[in-house]
């Protein structure tokens, strides 16, 4: 009985794709072969692209298992992270993004049928303002914190994107539409750390870079279907 309906949870998973899903995934897929293969990449970070990849596509459309190819994800990101001298993002996603994923599992759960999230909400105006002021005084006080550590890079973009994700998370957690601003703007700046380390002469770097510009369209797509499940009335709160 478990195995079958785990099975109807995967047919009704792929088929709930849409053209633009599909030609994304390949696309950037595609591409992230190319990488490897004319760089020399390795088949590692590859993976890392697509848990990602698959992670980010899955919220987007509000299926829970996006926490399932996420863990895998912070994980991977956290060693490439690691060894590019980026802290911040290194204990963002191990400490915080690994945990997270747990809880969202736990979160989501009730509002969820078939693996899909059911509704979303929003926030008010004055909600998202405060938000904004804590982010800012959080990336000035972590700024300040990782310029101490002698190796670590780009401490003021590494501490922008860690408030963005963090932010993003906790709103994604509790089913707010609004993490999609934050995530288009976390892969904006992620974009931007990656083009410095890799004009520094990171290996990783094009990857990532392809990584982080497949997840500012998927935020951008995000936020379209995110903004629909919002409009949907929730049959109890």
């Amino acid at each position: 009985m478990f195995k079958t309906a785990r099975f109807n949870h995967m047919i009704h998973l792929w088929k709930s794709w849409n053209l633009f899903e599909v030609l994304w995934l390949l696309t950037f897929l595609s591409l992230g072969c190319v990488i490897t293969f004319v760089q020399q990449d390795t088949w590692f970070n590859f993976t890392v692209l697509l848990s990602g990849i698959l992670c980010v596509v899955l919220a987007a459309k509000g299926n829970i298992l996006n926490y399932v190819f996420g863990l895998f994800n912070s994980c991977a990101y956290a060693w490439i992270c690691y060894q590019n001298g980026l802290y911040g993002e290194m204990g963002l996603n191990l400490f915080f993004f690994v945990p997270t994923a747990l809880i969202g599992i736990w979160l989501w759960k009730k509002h969820t049928q078939t693996t899909q999230l059911q509704f979303a909400r929003s926030i008010s105006f004055k909600q998202l303002s405060i938000i904004m002021l804590l982010n800012l005084i959080g990336i000035a006080v972590l700024g300040y914190a990782l310029m101490q550590i002698s190796s670590q890079n780009n401490p003021f973009i590494d501490a922008t994107t860690n408030l963005l994700a963090i932010t993003a998370t906790i709103l994604m957690l509790y089913r707010f539409k609004e993490q999609w601003w934050f995530y288009i703007a976390l892969n904006l700046f992620s974009i931007l750390l990656w083009a410095f380390r890799t004009m520094d002469g990171s290996g990783d770097g094009v990857m990532m870079l392809l990584m982080w510009t497949a997840f500012l369209i998927n935020a951008i797509y995000g936020f379209y279907n995110w903004h629909r499940l919002a409009k949907i009335k929730p049959v109890s709160a």
